[in-house]
């Protein structure tokens, strides 16, 4: 019935290439053709099953039977009772499974049930629920109705193991980072080829702006793993806060290990992140950690983002430090807590509001999300530097303007060099116009003499 050779290379590349489990093919070959004599030579309500020989190619086939007992199971109809059904005269409150409205147990079928008085005659100690076998005449001629009726059968488990395989590989890897070549863009939804099942970027899980092109290798966050009807389905996200966390695990050995942690991050993505660190060691910086040297790690994740920028602060148990710490860059005066209100009013120099707030407020506002506390920023009027200077400038007068009117001594020291190096300039102006009036006397003696 089978060609061994093809059978043997087909489970084999199944295995290899789908990592479909032998015995998993095996069992949806014992299906198809159990469904198969079932088609053919089977009777309504039997249960077939089949035992396939990977060695010999035989094929045996069984017939199983249910042990039950008056409590289990309706009693069957009789003659005169399916008579009535068949003339409509007696109308069963049933489905076609025999399932009652009114009574949960099924209708007797001599071809699935056996009672469980019978059952004892033929194995000694059965018990209720439990199966006797039968074994079936071989059959092997089967028409093209049960050929395709095996055939859909052995897809459909096929699909259904391989649907498993896939499960069992992706489902322990939710919360992680995946890779993958952008397939194509349909709607504003991108799908992404990963191997054995393919990711999808919703509309709403990209980064804001973001392009992408087909053949484009992308990384993408991992939240949710989907069995569907059309196979397994991995949910992705680029937008998701926790994607800067596995990025900045992949490029920083000490969050990978856990020396340093990534406490909280707020994101708006495409825009500007801030997330807060700190270390379980005293002598790793948790900030350099994610920096880098020359920033090389921190300015890797934020290429991966698109550019989006990214503030690292210290994390705190101390919420006021926290709020002031996830203000950065603005500098921070003084910071109140209300724990009854959950507000940190926070005080800052008027030059410095404007940069607390951020663009549109983004910046209070990420840091709202960082430390979970409401923030109130007000406002303070700090003195400037001129300002300290005009009240000092009564006590301290200026080089060479001084109330009493004297003349400080370094200014009268510069004003002496001064004079002298004018002097200097006069005299040499002087000496130079002497040797000129030398030089005009010597020449007219000289034409005399030669007249």
């Amino acid at each position: 019935m089978f060609d061994l050779k093809v059978l043997q290379a087909t489970l084999e590349q199944l295995e290899v290439e789908k990592r479909i489990p032998r015995e998993a093919i095996i069992d949806a070959i014992e299906q198809a053709m159990a469904a198969a004599y079932k088609k053919d030579y089977g009777k309504r309500g039997q249960i077939v099953r089949a035992k396939f020989n990977v060695e010999t190619g035989d094929v045996e086939f069984y017939q199983v039977k249910v042990v039950v007992d008056e409590t289990t199971v309706k009693p069957a109809l009789t003659e005169a009772e399916l008579e009535a059904v068949k003339e409509g005269t007696l109308v069963l409150d049933e489905n076609e499974n025999g399932d009652s409205v009114a009574d949960e147990r099924v209708r007797f079928n001599d071809e699935h049930h056996m009672y469980i008085d019978d059952a004892r005659r033929i194995k000694t100690g059965v018990q209720v629920d439990e199966e006797i076998i039968f074994p079936l005449e071989v059959k092997d001629d089967f028409g093209r109705i049960a050929a395709q009726t095996a055939k859909q059968v052995i897809i459909q488990r096929i699909r259904e193991a391989e649907k498993d395989s896939v499960m069992a590989d992706y489902a322990g890897h939710e919360g992680e980072i995946a890779s993958g070549v952008v397939q194509k863009v349909a709607r504003g939804t991108v799908f992404v080829e990963l191997g054995r099942a393919t990711g999808v970027i919703a509309a709403t899980e990209k980064i804001p702006g973001e392009f992408y092109k087909t053949g484009q290798r992308i990384k993408a966050f991992l939240y949710k793993v989907e069995d569907t009807p059309r196979g397994v389905v991995l949910h992705l996200s680029r937008s998701h806060p926790r994607l800067i966390k596995e990025l900045f695990a992949i490029e920083s050995p000490e969050i990978a290990s856990g020396t340093v942690e990534i406490k909280s991050i707020a994101r708006e993505a495409g825009a500007r992140s801030k997330i807060a660190v700190i270390s379980n060691d005293s002598n790793i910086d948790p900030i350099g950690a994610c920096v880098g040297q020359r920033g090389i790690r921190v300015t890797t994740v934020m290429a991966e983002l698109g550019g989006e920028k990214i503030d690292i602060v210290p994390w705190s148990e101390d919420a006021g430090e926290f709020v002031s710490n996830a203000l950065s860059p603005a500098k921070v005066l003084g910071v109140d807590i209300d724990e009854d209100a959950h507000i940190a009013h926070v005080d800052v120099a008027d030059d410095q509001l404007s940069l607390a707030i951020g663009k549109e407020g983004q910046n209070v506002r990420l840091a709202a999300k960082l430390t979970g506390w409401k923030i109130d920023i007000a406002g303070v009027e700090v003195p400037t530097l001129d300002t300290a200077d005009a009240e000092t400038s009564e006590t301290v007068p200026k080089k060479g303007n001084k109330k009493d009117g004297s003349i400080d001594s370094t200014d009268s020291l510069q004003e002496t060099e001064n004079a002298q190096e004018e002097s200097a300039d006069e005299n040499t102006e002087d000496s130079e116009g002497a040797d000129g009036l030398k030089d005009a006397v010597a020449k007219a003696q000289d034409e005399d003499n030669a007249e």
